[in-house]
């Protein structure tokens, strides 16, 4: 079993990869949920619903996100009468937000949402949110707050950040079948997705770090230069105090790496890192892709365990 740390579209194009060498019940994604909230009743969790969407074969694979083929009648009449609802959801995509807001209100934990949609979906890789309790990415910009999804979504990121940082409403730990998961996978691939939104909110939960040591981890950089291949990732990274660029993702991820891929067209250098192209504007590129990095992983296990983090 190959696990993934995953937020939204770089990672899951890789994974889109992977589905080609790997079959999907051989798959665990850990899944970025700080940009989890409560959306016009529905609960929306946009990362896990991307590979929700991924797996069962429905996503729109020209935005990498949401379901191809989706009407948008609720939401357009929902700001007719008046409704500030900033992020546009589809008609069947809100369905499975307002079930899954029915669920969780019910008593039942994120995780455990998730498995019964993805059982109704016919998923069959696992999909594990990071946490069960609820948290945010929030950004401080001009002197007030806001939650990363208005940050991204309806200001399109075009505001300053003067810092980045999460609120949790519950123990900041990850769940026992995440911290499982990873230590008893064959090796950890870290996404090419945000690494300050999308990847170190699972760092930070309680547990995963020191298990990730016990591992192969292999991380693919989402940098090309100074320039991330999609969203917000400069600017934030930059707000947390490290370059926007593969040498600051790879100093952000530390000690707990074993492989660092960056692209062939990257001019930054980082020491000892594999190139290869992470682009992946291909199924086939991303194939190539997903097959170096799980030859790294190989390579890693293969090697004698180091004794301490510095050893790595």
């Amino acid at each position: 079993m190959i696990v993934l740390l995953s937020g939204g579209t770089g990672t899951p194009k890789l994974i889109q990869g992977l589905r080609k060498v790997l079959p999907d019940s051989e798959i665990t994604v850990v899944v970025n949920t700080a940009e989890d909230l409560w959306v016009s009743g529905g609960f929306l969790s946009p990362d896990i619903d991307t590979l929700i969407y991924l797996f069962s074969g429905v996503l729109d694979l020209e935005r990498w996100w949401g379901i191809a083929g989706d009407t948008f009648v609720t939401h357009d009449e929902l700001l007719r009468l008046g409704s500030d609802e900033y992020i546009a959801i589809g008609d069947r995509d809100r369905a499975l937000q307002i079930r899954r807001g029915e669920m969780l209100r019910q008593g039942l934990t994120l995780t455990d949402a998730t498995g019964a949609l993805c059982s109704k979906l016919g998923v069959s890789a696992c999909i594990l949110p990071m946490t069960d309790s609820p948290v945010a990415t929030l950004v401080r910009t001009g002197g007030r707050t806001i939650h990363f999804q208005e940050y991204w979504v309806r200001h399109r990121g075009n505001l300053s950040v003067d810092e980045v940082f999460r609120h949790w409403d519950g123990p900041d730990e990850a769940t026992p079948r995440v911290l499982s998961s990873i230590l008893s996978c064959e090796g950890v691939v870290i996404g090419p997705s945000n690494p300050v939104t999308s990847i170190l909110p699972i760092l930070e939960c309680r547990g995963v770090r020191e298990a990730l040591r016990e591992v192969p981890v292999v991380a693919v950089s989402p940098f090309i230069g100074d320039a991330p291949v999609s969203g917000p990732a400069a600017a934030l990274m930059e707000a947390r105090g490290f370059s926007p660029d593969s040498a600051g993702t790879s100093a952000l991820y530390g000690d707990i790496v074993d492989a660092f891929v960056q692209d062939i067209r990257d001019p930054v250098p980082v020491p000892g890192a594999v190139r290869a192209d992470t682009l992946m504007k291909t199924p086939e590129i991303a194939k190539d892709l997903s097959l170096l990095v799980l030859s790294l992983i190989r390579e890693a296990r293969a090697r004698p365990r180091s004794t301490t983090p510095a050893d790595r």
